[in-house]
């Protein structure tokens, strides 16, 4: 695997900094795909930032409901109810259907896809997630375990500085939670690293020290500081909170 440079550690093997043109491609594609999502979502909060459409939805979320109906319930003018319907209904967050008793009626529904694109959406891709603490022997172990919960997108972990073993704490509290990491051992990031690789540190030291840096960076406390399994299960929180938000936002590359 090719390795990465870092401060203060020596290289076993050289650095490389070349980035393929297929990876470049795929980080050009990420960008162009992430910002018409984002004009997507900017348009789908406007039509929800005016507090009568807002209402509107609210109501729609257990009820159908006629024009009239909507009228009568916010109190409004026909004109307006039109106008915030067309709104909605641009941003297809609702329908409108014929009444089979009145044919004269209609009916409005939001749609399957109303609370979609609402909030954050895939932003980037990856072949593969590698976390990176200081000892590969809490944090980065528990959270590539979850993320293999989470995600069809492999996982790793690595550390700057490993240590002997996993700590027992991190062994006991993915234990509490389903996982193993009995048979896990410690690994120096350059032997683990590759250019491809989607970096996340999961320590404050380790992402200071990696010369090249992270995608992101998650400050979660060392559990082995204090040593409770209270320190342990709150590392394991937020590290599993921290996963399910990632997991959402990163696409297979």
């Amino acid at each position: 695997m090719a390795t990465r440079c870092m401060r203060g550690l020596p290289s076993r093997s050289g650095c490389d900094h070349i980035l393929t043109t297929s990876v470049r491609s795929v980080k050009i594609e990420s960008m162009n795909s992430e910002r018409s999502d984002l004009e997507a979502r900017a348009a789908r909060h406007a039509a929800l930032a005016d507090p009568a459409r807002l209402r509107i939805v609210d109501l729609l979320t257990l009820s159908d409901l006629s024009p009239r109906e909507l009228q009568d319930r916010l109190g409004m003018a026909s004109n307006l109810i039109a106008h915030h319907l067309g709104v909605l209904e641009r941003e297809r967050m609702i329908v409108r259907t014929r009444s089979e008793g009145d044919r004269r009626r209609s009916y409005v529904h939001l749609t399957s896809a109303a609370s979609e694109g609402l909030g954050p959406s895939a932003s980037a891709a990856a072949r593969r997630v590698v976390f990176v603490c200081t000892g590969n022997s809490a944090r980065s172990q528990l959270a590539a375990a979850l993320w293999r919960q989470r995600s069809e997108i492999p996982a790793a972990s690595a550390g700057t500085k490993p240590a002997e073993r996993v700590s027992p704490g991190a062994i006991a509290v993915a234990e509490r939670h389903g996982l193993d990491l009995a048979g896990a051992t410690p690994q120096h990031v350059q032997d683990v690293m590759a250019d491809t690789d989607f970096i996340v540190t999961v320590c404050d030291a380790a992402h200071e020290v990696l010369e090249r840096g992270a995608e992101l960076h998650w400050s979660v406390p060392a559990p082995g500081a204090a040593g409770t399994d209270a320190a342990y299960d709150a590392a394991f929180d937020d590290l599993a909170a921290r996963v399910d938000v990632l997991a959402e936002r990163l696409a297979p590359a």
